[in-house]
């Protein structure tokens, strides 16, 4: 296969197939996505069982534990994925929506009006449950997408690739609305990265070298998030019920995910307090601590503990390891957290109103939480139905991106016979 002629139609038909998807009617892309979701459901044990060719392999490999995490796809996640595609179809359809609509001195009226962004280039490691988010989103919104999933997902993205061009089938849209990259040559994401005569966006999901050789080499316009240094801040006004399970949560629920909490940060004045009754809780998990000189003295005798060096204030660990540090107080976390965060999501737990409005003001993140785990910073989570993404970047699209971050604006103007005097 000659991978740049390959890639070259891919972009092709992908760019003429976005026409029909955005001409198409939000029933239509319903329809599509009610069909993608009913046959997943029909075919979850052949989903399973292509799943459990590529964790074998991955094994044999020898991938690291957070990849075979993010590589798992179990009846749950299936579950979650038609549970996502059909919340995806209760949303409001932002296409051809008009806004701000006003009339000028001149007589005619303007406003604003959502469009699709055309073709959009997803590329991502391990998770095949990005192969029907992104799908659905991009179907949802008009869009055409090429997706190009890792090599290691490659057997139970080709059987997501048939159902979903199954239900493009069904509801009478282009077939090459939505195209999988059917090669694991790497030689095809160089290419998908520099067509910008094909594709208007390039969604990079995985991991920070992976997002960094594009940042580099992508012609096409990106929204991505290179890592996610993710904070809880325990302030010395939290509710310890509250805290100690977000705190547990944030770390523990999963390692390998991009919102999981890499440092915790406690108040000086409750430290001593809190940081006893975590200790059990991480230690259950075997979790490694890494602390400052402070949570050291707290924390002596705790079985997994390590003196935190100045990296790990910068470290996205998707491990069972800790970064731990004892701040004076609220604006203490705040510079810690502007200093050495990613910018993807950082938490406060407290119940001091004050407080947490400053918090939500002053963290310069994409998501910024009270009282709530990070784990939450996800677009299922936050009613997007699914997420193609998450942003830490100012511009188009921040933080989960669901259907409207997938769309742009243009101006539209109606007149009655004015002319520009």
């Amino acid at each position: 296969m000659n991978i740049t002629e390959y890639m070259q139609d891919v972009g092709q038909r992908a760019r003429a197939a976005s026409r029909g998807m955005a001409r198409a009617d939000s029933a239509t892309r319903n329809r599509a996505l009610l069909l993608i979701a009913d046959a997943i459901v029909r075919d979850a044990p052949l989903l399973v069982q292509a799943n459990q060719r590529d964790m074998d392999a991955a094994r044999a490999a020898g991938l690291a534990p957070a990849m075979l995490d993010r590589l798992a796809l179990s009846q749950g996640a299936i579950d979650t994925m038609v549970a996502g595609l059909r919340q995806i179809v209760s949303l409001a359809d932002p296409i051809g929506e008009i806004s701000n609509m006003k009339f000028r001195p001149s007589g005619i009226q303007v406003g604003q009006m959502r469009v699709p962004l055309g073709v959009i280039g997803i590329i991502y490691e391990a998770r095949p449950n990005v192969t029907v988010d992104a799908a659905g989103l991009c179907i949802k919104s008009g869009n055409a997408t090429i997706l190009r999933g890792g090599s290691e997902a490659i057997h139970c993205n080709r059987a997501l690739a048939k159902i979903v061009a199954e239900g493009l089938a069904g509801a009478g849209l282009p077939a090459d609305g939505v195209q999988i990259v059917d090669t694991t040559d790497r030689a095809a994401v160089g290419a998908l990265i520099t067509m910008p005569q094909y594709v208007d966006v390039i969604v990079p999901r995985g991991g920070k070298g992976l997002i960094a050789r594009l940042i580099e080499e992508s012609t096409v316009p990106m929204i991505k998030h290179l890592d996610g240094i993710c904070h809880v801040y325990i302030d010395d006004k939290a509710d310890l019920a509250k805290a100690l399970p977000i705190a547990f949560n944030a770390k523990c629920h999963r390692y390998g995910t991009c919102n999981t909490m890499e440092t915790l940060l406690v108040a000086r004045a409750i430290a001593p307090q809190v940081l006893p009754q975590l200790a059990p809780l991480y230690a259950s998990r075997d979790v490694e601590l890494r602390a400052d000189p402070e949570a050291m003295a707290i924390l002596a005798g705790y079985p997994h503990l390590v003196a935190a060096v100045e990296e790990d204030w910068s470290t996205e660990y998707l491990a069972p390891i800790l970064a731990v540090k004892v701040v004076a107080d609220m604006d203490d976390a705040m510079a810690h957290i502007n200093t050495y965060s990613s910018k993807h999501t950082d938490a406060i737990v407290t119940e001091d109103y004050s407080a947490a409005m400053r918090f939500l003001r002053e963290v310069d993140s994409a998501s910024v939480m009270v009282n709530a785990s990070t784990r939450f910073a996800d677009g299922f989570e936050y009613g997007l139905g699914a997420e193609i993404g998450i942003s830490n970047d100012k511009l188009h699209a921040r933080g989960p991106v669901g259907l409207e971050g997938l769309t742009s604006l243009k101006y539209v103007v109606f007149g009655h016979g004015e002319i520009r005097q």
